[in-house]
Order: structure tokens, then sequence, then C-alpha cells
């Protein structure tokens, strides 16, 4: 396959073609499942999907100069709000500190590589192990007493309200989402703007239970497969820098895609250094 016949088949499945353009709640729902995670208007120079590219039916849009008064801006946000409060989707900093939209019955394999077996309460013994930040321990150990709450709320509870702690809580927030501890539930516009955040586990019970059962290799071989579903080639290096794993994570993970047939291996395309990955999809089409 040519490097074109493969970018021509990622633009179509990322939808970024007009006649395929994101209208609604309903298309939005169905993209994200099929593409499995994407961005809201960030774009991954990786290769992920992006709700905004989505939206307007083309990649890599101009931001516009008045861009409250732009339709696409304006229903990628509305549909990032929505999506997740109606719990049809999770959404948060999961992604190299990025916040993305995953599809509900993918979020296990995340939760497996991030959190393995523990519950919320083992916050602890991370923090005991080092593997939580101070200000971090602090806000959660405010959550696990009650929750959700809303932040001022939170920030009141964890006595962090004054205006010089602001950027130490915004810290230790995303370190909770990107540990899968905590989740942004809603985002609240009157009286005053503001976020709702609950304990992931009390939020998404059955998912987080379904990442506790999930051994760590089937939860590596889900998200690859999943991802180059949507995306349709990559190569191992550049997955292994998206999730954040290692080699040996991503080698054998792989290998056992490809003997089931899910994946091609080994690919040359002209013009492209190296060997590819390619979802048997995208073979099979062509």
């Amino acid at each position: 396959m040519t490097g074109a016949t493969l970018e021509r088949l990622r633009d179509r499945r990322f939808r970024r073609r007009p006649s395929l353009a994101v209208r609604g709640e309903r298309a939005a729902l169905a993209f994200v499942e099929a593409v499995g995670f994407c961005s809201t208007f960030y774009r991954f120079p990786d290769g992920v999907a992006c709700l905004w590219e989505a939206v307007v039916g083309r990649a890599d849009p101009r931001w516009p100069r008045r861009s409250h008064h732009d339709a696409g801006i304006g229903l990628t946000w509305e549909l990032k709000d929505t999506l997740p409060a109606r719990k049809r989707v999770y959404y948060g900093k999961l992604l190299r500190g990025r916040p993305v939209l995953v599809a509900l019955d993918l979020f296990p394999a995340f939760y497996a590589l991030a959190r393995g077996r523990q519950r919320a309460r083992d916050f602890e013994a991370e923090y005991a192990a080092g593997r939580l930040s101070h200000t971090a321990h602090h806000v959660l150990k405010a959550l696990v007493r009650e929750h959700p709450q809303y932040t001022r709320e939170l920030r009141a509870n964890a006595f962090m309200l004054e205006p010089r702690r602001t950027r130490d809580f915004e810290r230790a927030m995303a370190e909770l989402q990107q540990g899968l501890w905590v989740v942004k539930t809603e985002e609240r516009y009157e009286p005053s703007f503001s976020y709702r955040w609950d304990l992931l586990e009390a939020w998404l019970p059955d998912e987080v239970a379904k990442g506790r059962r999930l051994p760590r290799a089937a939860a590596v071989e889900q998200l690859i497969e999943r991802y180059l579903r949507g995306a349709v080639y990559a190569s191992e290096h550049a997955l292994a820098r998206l999730f954040g794993l290692a080699a040996d994570d991503i080698a054998p993970a792989a290998a056992r895609l490809v003997r089931t047939g899910a994946l091609r291996d080994g690919c040359a395309v002209p013009g492209w250094p190296g060997r590819w990955l390619v979802h048997a999809s995208a073979t099979d089409g062509a």
C-alpha cells in the first residue's frame, strides 16, 4: 500500500472529510466508539483522532479569530461537555497530559495500565511509596472523605482557597486525573463557572471493576488494536511513545495481534523509512 492510500484511510476513519463530518451527539458518540479515544481540540503529532477535526470535516483546521462565534468550535465544546456529563464517555487528562474522550468499553484497558488492581482506598499506600505528591495526597484525602465536590468546596476542604495556591491545586488535580484517581463529571456555568469532581471508581464503578480484573498484557493488546483500527498504521516506537509504554510491552502485544490476524506487521511503504504495523481491515479493504 502507498503512503497516500494509508493517509486517505486514516482521514476517512478520523472523519476528516466534509461528507463524514460529525453533526450531533449521536454521531459524536459513534465516532468516539469507532476510534476508541480522541482529543477534543489538540492535534497529537502521533496521529490521534480529534473531535474538532471530525466536526469540521477536515484535517488541521485553523483557529478562527472569533472563536466564540464559530459553529465548529461551539459544537465541539458542547459535545465535549455533554457526552461525559451523560456518562456516555470518559473525559480526562489521560494521554501525555492532554485531555481525551475515551469509549467506555475501552476505558478498562487504560485503568488496568494506570492502576492495576488498586482501589481508591489504596491512595495512602501510593503516597507512602512516594508515587503520589504531597499536595495530590492532601486533595485526594479531602475528596475521599466527601464526594462529589465542586472545585471551590474541594479547595476549601483541602485548605487551598488562597489565590497563591491555585497553581498547586491545578497541578494536583492534573496528577490525580492522569493517575485515574479522580474524574471531572460536570462543568457548571451558573451561577458561576466551576467543575464538579468525583472519585473515578464512584463515577464509573463497572468500568473500574473490569479494569481491575484485566491483565496488563490484554490491556496493551486492546489499546493497540483499537487505536490502529482507527489510525490504520503506526510503528512500534510510535505506539510506545503515545501510550508511555516500554518496547517490551508493545512488541509481544503486537506479535500476538499479528498471529490472530488483527494486524499486519513488517509492512513496507514506498518512500517511508522502516517497517509498519497496519490494521488488517485496511489491507483487507485494499
